[in-house]
């Protein structure tokens, strides 16, 4: 199978407002794919949609070659999925609800239940009545990775976890990468996309706008440059590519289109460099680009 998700002009509308437009993506065996957007992009829709919880009004959407519609039983024994708020049962304790969601996936590891349950510092014996946001997180993150899955679907998985507790997951799918697993990771966190993710998928007001691998998008921001000069450094101002100049002394920061940079190279040995510091894009950039305003 070449593709384990695979979805192609995705529609789905809520009366007069249309969520998703012609959405279009895939995931790859052994891929982690970034599912990226602001509040009402369409993320959770989509996701909604490849689960089996609502369905769509026009396209397909198919897992393991499986419509998800008309086949959700039979993929969702083999996925596991967190979404950005837990709900839990506040009767029952946190590792009785983890057992219990082991117990209906059928394929669960105590041993790796134990081992997660001290990584992420939970404490099993208290009634979930009594969590924080935090610890409902952790309840659905350790259910979701204590089984084997051939596909890992997180929504805003980290929502409501401490830095720290943020550090460990990213750990942890980085050994489901290792072992070959596809993950379909969406998050605001976009560090931690960056750092997981082989392919970005962008989506804006329910229209993908941009999708490829992190080298693939980076030629569409600019970098960040850092340049202290004994001469003038105000004289940068005139060059071709320089944008958002800042001058501090004779220190310059300012933003460069990367077809220029040989351009702002010769003009800057000109004026005999002392620091020069080129910080490449980063996935917040691309965020930005397509978002602010």
């Amino acid at each position: 199978m070449s593709k384990l998700v695979k979805i192609q002009g995705l529609e789905k509308s809520f009366g007069k407002v249309q969520a998703l437009k012609n959405v279009s993506f895939d995931v790859g065996p052994g891929e982690v794919v970034g599912f990226i957007g602001p509040n009402g992009a369409g993320k959770s829709t989509t996701i909604r949609i490849l689960l089996g919880i609502i369905k769509r009004d026009a396209g397909s959407a198919e897992i393991f070659g499986k419509d998800v519609w008309r086949d959700s039983f039979e993929i969702h024994k083999r996925i596991s999925y967190v979404p950005g708020d837990v709900s839990l049962w506040g009767s029952l304790t946190g590792g009785e609800i983890i057992d219990l969601f082991m117990k209906l996936h059928g394929s669960g590891n105590r041993e790796k239940r134990d081992y997660l349950i001290e990584r992420f510092e939970l404490d099993p014996r208290k009634k979930s009545k009594g969590y924080s946001k935090g610890n409902r997180q952790k309840v659905g993150l350790i259910a979701a990775l204590a089984v084997e899955s051939d596909l890992y679907i997180f929504d805003e998985p980290t929502s409501g976890l401490d830095p720290l507790m943020e550090q460990v997951f990213q750990e942890e799918v980085e050994k489901i990468k290792k072992e070959d697993k596809s993950i379909l990771l969406s998050s605001h966190i976009l560090s931690e996309v960056e750092r997981l993710a082989d392919r970005v998928v962008i989506i804006r007001q329910g229209e993908i706008v941009e999708s490829g691998n992190l080298d693939e998008l980076r030629h569409l921001t600019r970098s960040r440059v850092v340049l202290e000069t004994e001469g003038d450094v105000s004289k940068m101002l005139e060059v071709n590519g320089v944008h958002d100049f800042i001058q501090r002394e004779n220190q310059g920061i300012f933003s460069a289109d990367h077809e220029h940079l040989n351009d702002i190279l010769i003009e800057a040995s000109r004026l005999k460099v002392k620091k020069f510091e080129v910080a490449p894009p980063t996935l917040e950039d691309l965020f930005m680009r397509h978002y602010q305003g």
